[in-house]
């Protein structure tokens, strides 16, 4: 719309310039032949009531008797200059600036270009210091249709007027189209607002569309033809895309419970074949006449607690991932809870610091300190026996986030395995389920945090948890 409005102008003004020219142009055409003929035919009255006898020899003095001509020539504000057939020039309505300034006789060009003319009458256009002129020139017929002369009228092309009248309408015009342009661009902005709209709308509703969320459609009073095609692709890809994730959430839980299951039999499987063989060596063995049967059933039901024992533990910790406790939030200080966590350790090894004494976030203590004693008991494990443990806590702040660092002086992690550590059932320990980890990190994003880990082989590995501070413009307090 913008565009049509500009280019219009432009357009308009161009072609009212044109105009102009080309009215200007035919007035001056128009005026100088109407001057021309008045002044013929009042030359042709001399000539017709004149005593003289009508040829060229007389043509000057016919013409000044009684000075009739140069009245003539003042009446019709027009001046003149009268030739004979050679171009000498006769006689001018400005005698003292025909003589003294030196009008030229006529060129050679001018005498063929009226001689060679249809209409016997030739027009010559000069251009001098910016102005134009235009002289126009005509034979003076004798009585009997005989050229005996030939007359000249030289004209000033004065476009004051018209440049005055064509600067004024161009103002005008310029004012109604700025107008118009605002307004253009108002209805414009108005109109691409009311299409986009619909186009924000959908694209919102886009960047918002998740395959692990209930995702909303979009409904439009009376959008157009093809804004309604384009919102009802979209309802039917919001359709088929619950019901892909209806579809993955099912095969998600069934592959789940499907390696859940052989974890679970794996484990257990562990402790059920020393516990077979105990039982069948018992059996096997068993006198009761034997004087020592009393610490053989003794050792033989310490191995099977033993065994139980770890088969107890393996279920706690399956449970312990499977069934996450629900959140409890609560503002606690993060230094105070993780200060208490590291000494449940009661180890000369663990270095815990923190430059300030309360840094309050909003996190749930008790899941809190199983993050912290995870951590630092993995870190603890991961310490050679031949090298001296040195495990260091850290609590500290960070623009608006909180951060706790585990590090530790241990055998460190392979690159390889870096992406798979926080994998459910990945370990690299000789004994363990490799839950430990995976629960960490659900725990630490449930509360909007992260779970950073860096390692160097045979050096160590830090863990670094960030949550958010407490902000009290933002967050309310739950009581």
């Amino acid at each position: 719309m913008i565009f049509i409005v500009v280019f219009a102008s432009v357009l308009i003004a161009g072609v009212t310039i044109f105009q102009y020219k080309g009215q200007a142009e035919d007035y001056h055409r128009v005026y100088l032949e109407r001057k021309e003929e008045q002044l013929n035919a009042q030359i042709d009255y001399i000539l017709k009531n004149t005593t003289w006898e009508v040829k060229t020899e007389n043509l000057r003095y016919i013409l000044e008797y009684k000075n009739v001509i140069f009245e003539a020539s003042d009446v019709l504000e027009i001046n003149f200059n009268i030739f004979d057939l050679d171009g000498k020039l006769i006689i001018s309505s400005k005698p003292r600036m025909a003589y003294d300034n030196g009008v030229k006789d006529l060129d050679n060009s001018v005498l063929h270009g009226l001689e060679n003319s249809l209409t016997k009458r030739y027009v010559e256009r000069t251009k001098a210091a910016g102005d134009r002129f235009r002289s126009s020139y005509s034979y003076i017929l004798d009585p009997k249709f005989k050229p005996i002369g030939i007359l000249n009228i030289p004209y000033y092309e004065d476009d004051t007027f018209n440049e005055g009248e064509l600067g004024q309408f161009l103002m005008r015009l310029s004012a109604v189209y700025v107008i118009l342009l605002v307004i253009a661009v108002m209805l414009a902005y108005l109109i691409s607002t009311y299409i986009t709209r619909s186009l924000k709308a959908i694209g919102d509703k886009l960047d918002q569309t998740r395959l692990t969320k209930q995702n909303q459609k979009i409904y439009l009073d009376r959008p157009s033809e093809e804004i309604g095609a384009l919102v009802e692709a979209y309802n039917g890809m919001v359709d088929e895309l619950d019901k892909s994730a209806a579809l993955l959430a099912k095969s998600e839980r069934e592959q789940a419970w499907r390696e859940m299951a052989k974890q679970v039999a794996h484990e257990i499987k562990n402790p059920l074949t020393p516990m077979r063989l105990s039982v069948q060596s018992f059996q096997r063995k068993f006198d009761s006449e034997d004087p020592n049967i009393s610490n053989k059933v003794d050792e033989f039901a310490k191995i099977m607690i033993q065994q139980i024992d770890t088969m107890s533990n393996i279920a706690s910790a399956f449970g312990s991932f499977a069934n996450m406790p629900a959140q409890q939030n609560e503002l606690l200080n993060v230094v105070e809870v993780v200060h208490l966590s590291v000494e449940i350790f009661n180890e000369d090894c663990i270095e815990f610091i923190s430059d300030q004494e309360e840094i309050v976030a909003k996190l749930d203590r008790t899941q809190l300190i199983r993050v912290i004693t995870n951590l630092v008991k993995n870190a603890l494990q991961s310490v050679p026996e031949d090298r001296k443990p040195i495990i260091q806590v850290r609590v500290f702040t960070e623009g608006d986030y909180i951060k706790i660092t585990v590090e530790d002086n241990g055998v460190g992690i392979a690159k390889a395995n870096h992406e798979k550590i926080f994998e459910p059932k990945f370990t690299t320990k000789t004994s363990g389920m490799g839950l430990g980890l995976g629960m960490v990190k659900n725990i630490v994003e449930a509360f909007q945090g992260d779970l950073y880990m860096d390692s160097v082989e045979d050096k160590g590995t830090v863990f670094t948890i960030t949550f958010p501070k407490f902000n009290e413009a933002k967050d309310t307090i739950t009581k």
